[in-house]
């Protein structure tokens, strides 16, 4: 399960489903192997000042730039929306005086 959640980054709700257990049981046991890991020794990376003291430059340099969409009101929505969830602009939208219509 872990090696699932490692390798191919699938949420705890896709893996729990595919091993029929609970999300929370997927990230009890990802949580268990991570730590046993990281308390081996064997798998801990070095830190910040350890890579800097050397006059080694970094062979490899990984970046997280994922984008996410940001959702944006659209134009003139603030006529309409206040950010209020009343439902007082709804019905003072229904209510306006009407325009003569011909």
């Amino acid at each position: 399960m872990t090696l699932e959640y490692w390798r191919e980054y699938r949420t705890y709700f896709h893996i729990a489903t595919s091993w029929r257990v609970s999300e929370s049981t997927i990230c009890r046991i990802v949580h268990r192997i991570e730590s046993e890991l990281m308390q081996s020794g064997m798998f801990r990376l070095p830190g910040k000042k350890a890579l800097l003291t050397g006059s080694q430059e970094p062979e490899v340099v990984v970046m997280d730039v994922t984008e996410t969409p940001i959702e944006r009101p659209k134009r003139k929505q603030k006529e309409f929306y206040s950010g209020k969830k009343s439902g007082l602009s709804l019905y003072w939208l229904l209510h306006q005086p009407s325009i003569a219509r011909p």
